[in-house]
């Protein structure tokens, strides 16, 4: 398989994100290896969140939560998935599927950094990657928060908004990353900030994985991805520790999503659920410190 890594100057002077990854390497499915960027934050006795991040994002994403994380004592880990922020990036689509990101994911953070207690907050393919850790490694997870997130089968129609989104992604050639990070949000964003989501990207050589991955959400019953999915609601329908929706209201994609988890998710039951105003798809970049708030209050309010 090849990858490419993308120079460490492009990550010099990005606006309040100072952090520094460490790195883990992982099989590239293909008698190969693959060098993972997975930044660490906060104190080493805290309890852990694991920030997960959708697409085309990075761990950039979430750098308005991590002080608000990181100043109650938590310690927080983000991972970029391969083909996204410092991660590798292997240049060929078919190089990319759902099954492939699941393992890349298990073996850098379960297995390599051996985390567990974590408390998960996912949004996007944070969600769709995350949730299926919870379900196949239920004995690592103490809680949950989703945000802007599902878990599709392909048994139900997905939203017009995100059917539009694949067959758009499914044309582009050459992704332009920071437009549309700014398109999914609620708020302006800075002209810095829009070169930050395109860092990562130097030219369209390192975005397959970006380009590929809406094509791989399951929206049909006989996806590749399909039956794990089945089978990882199966576990989420018995879950009964501490699992919170924290949407958006004003996201096109995944609105109304969170009733769905509340309506089948046993650890829902009770919650105090929350919808945040003022967020866009990437509610991160809108509303991050309140959603960093509302995990912290989580914690607080459900100890181990």
């Amino acid at each position: 398989m090849d990858a490419l890594r993308t120079p460490e100057d492009r990550f010099t002077d990005l606006p309040e994100f100072p952090y520094e990854p460490r790195y883990v390497e992982v099989d590239d499915g293909d008698g190969g290896r693959l060098r993972m960027a997975v930044l660490v934050e906060g104190p080493d006795d805290g309890e852990t969140v694991l920030l997960l991040h959708g697409e085309p994002s990075w761990s950039f994403l979430y750098r308005r939560m991590i002080p608000v994380l990181t100043a109650a004592r938590l310690r927080v880990v983000v991972p970029d998935p391969v083909g996204f922020g410092r991660s590798d990036k292997p240049t060929e689509l078919t190089d990319y599927s759902y099954a492939r990101h699941v393992a890349w994911l298990r073996q850098a953070l379960l297995e390599e950094l051996g985390l567990t207690d974590l408390t998960l907050v996912c949004q996007d393919w944070g969600g769709l990657l995350g949730l299926r850790l919870v379900a196949e490694h239920p004995e690592r997870f103490t809680r949950v928060v989703v945000a802007n997130t599902g878990l599709p089968t392909g048994d139900h129609p997905m939203s017009e908004a995100f059917l539009a989104w694949q067959r758009a992604a499914a044309g582009m050639t050459d992704m332009q990353v920071g437009r549309i990070i700014s398109n999914g949000t609620a708020t302006e964003m800075a002209s810095e900030v829009v070169a930050a989501y395109d860092a990562p990207f130097p030219d369209s050589r390192y975005k397959a994985g970006a380009r590929v991955f809406p094509s791989l959400v399951p929206t049909s019953p006989d996806d590749p991805a399909a039956a794990a999915n089945r089978a990882a609601w199966g576990v989420l329908r018995s879950w009964e520790k501490p699992f919170l929706t924290a949407f958006s209201d004003s996201d096109p994609i995944t609105g109304g999503g969170d009733a769905v988890f509340q309506k089948l998710v046993p650890g829902a039951q009770g919650m105090p659920h929350t919808t945040l105003a003022g967020g866009g798809h990437f509610l991160q970049e809108d509303v991050g410190p309140q959603l960093a708030q509302v995990t912290v209050d989580l914690i607080a309010a459900t100890p181990r």
